[in-house]
């Protein structure tokens, strides 16, 4: 089976499109992840009751992040996609936030888009596109989110699709330098 966190991205800068894989289905407790040694979708935790996932919730293949993971991103979709799907999704903003855990921070910022097959979100173009209380809601969910996991979640910055793309371009290039440090050892 091929490894999904490296399958390519398809990233296409005008149309600010590429492909993203699903790990937890919108209205999931459940957090899922993807393990890139087995190939499989493991249970990373649940979330309490009465807490669910907003959206659908995956990575970006072939990217990096500074966390050592695939590029996270909450993809808007009105039905929950399976874990697994692979979507193209236009992306609209990044939130930046710095996560704490155990007194150690790094950043660890959340790219938002929407599936482009969506009729209900299919429109947004940037991130100030999305109502102010539907956004404030996604931030509230990303910091109690990681409440609940111990860590500390401070958002710094809401940023649109050119800073989206930007970030991505970043997650592409950390990869390929990654690649590159292990094809030299």
């Amino acid at each position: 089976m091929i490894d999904l966190s490296c399958i390519p991205l398809h990233l296409d800068v005008n149309k600010r499109t590429c492909r993203a894989i699903i790990e937890t289905p919108k209205g999931s407790r459940n957090k899922f992840r993807y393990d890139r040694k087995t190939r499989l979708f493991m249970l990373g935790g649940i979330l309490p009751e009465g807490m669910i996932f907003p959206f659908d919730f995956g990575f970006l293949p072939s990217t990096l992040g500074e966390d050592g993971d695939p590029l996270d991103i909450m993809v808007m979709l009105e039905a929950p996609a399976q874990m697994g799907c692979l979507l193209e999704v236009r992306l609209i903003g990044v939130i930046k936030a710095i996560q704490t855990e155990k007194k150690v921070s790094k950043r660890n910022d959340r790219l938002l888009g929407t599936a482009i097959h969506s009729h209900e979100h299919g429109h947004l173009e940037s991130i100030t596109d999305i109502s102010s209380p539907l956004l404030s809601q996604i931030e509230e969910f990303f910091v109690s989110y990681n409440k609940q996991r111990g860590k500390q979640f401070q958002i710094k910055d809401v940023e649109g699709p050119k800073k989206a793309i930007k970030f991505v371009k970043l997650g592409i290039q950390s990869l390929q330098k990654a690649q590159k440090e292990v094809d030299e050892e």
